[in-house]
């Protein structure tokens, strides 16, 4: 097994030990840190999704998988900043306001992250004030908004009108996820997307930034 191999092994077996000691070996003989990227830990994170949806994986092998991915980045990420090496897209992620959970966030993140796009992760609670100053500030392609309880769903069309009042929505695309939505409210509330799992959402991203 040569380390581009152990490297996507370890990120999909969740063992985030060999998956820093394979990048490592990797940066060491003089590979490129997209070529890190493209050839290991997207194919691995897609991997990942693709037992997710099949029924093979659940959160648990999910979430540590995505533990061994960021292993792996933390020693990419500073390389491809000094390099200047444009992302895939650039996404301004968050929790709408009133909710507080982030799993399914930071693994939509993790995983867009592994995919070549920049992010900017506003964490939880965010009001669509915050997201209209950090889209004018970041000029991402797209906006992704998360959301957990069926109670701070409003939270979301509210987002979306905020960018729309400052002249921002037609910038940008919006796509949303989370466990009580659907296909049918995301159309309704005007995004461009719905992504039920943290693969689709890479999927879609990669869609509205061809």
């Amino acid at each position: 097994m040569d380390a581009y191999d152990a490297l996507r092994a370890a990120v999909i077996e969740g063992d985030d030990l060999t998956a820093r000691a394979a990048t490592e070996e990797l940066l060491s003989a003089g590979h490129d840190a997209q070529a890190l990227i493209r050839g290991a830990l997207t194919p691995a994170m897609d991997e990942v999704g693709r037992r997710f949806e099949a029924g093979e994986f659940f959160l648990p092998e999910v979430l540590v998988a995505a533990r061994a991915m960021k292993a792996a980045q933390e020693l990419i990420q500073p390389l491809l900043a000094r390099s200047k090496t444009p992302p895939r897209g650039r996404v301004v992620l968050g929790t709408v306001a009133g909710d507080l959970h982030d799993i399914g966030k930071n693994l939509v993140a993790a995983m867009l992250c592994s995919a070549g796009f920049a992010i900017t992760d506003l964490g939880v609670d965010v009001s669509p004030d915050r997201f209209v100053a950090a889209v004018g500030a970041a000029r991402p392609q797209i906006v992704g908004l998360s959301a957990l309880l069926t109670t701070t769903m409003p939270a979301m069309q509210q987002t979306i009108e905020a960018l729309e009042e400052q002249n921002l929505r037609a910038d940008v695309k919006v796509m949303v996820g989370g466990a009580p939505l659907t296909g049918v409210f995301a159309a309704r509330i005007g995004a461009d997307g719905y992504a039920p799992t943290a693969a689709a959402a890479v999927n879609l991203a990669r869609e509205l930034t061809p």
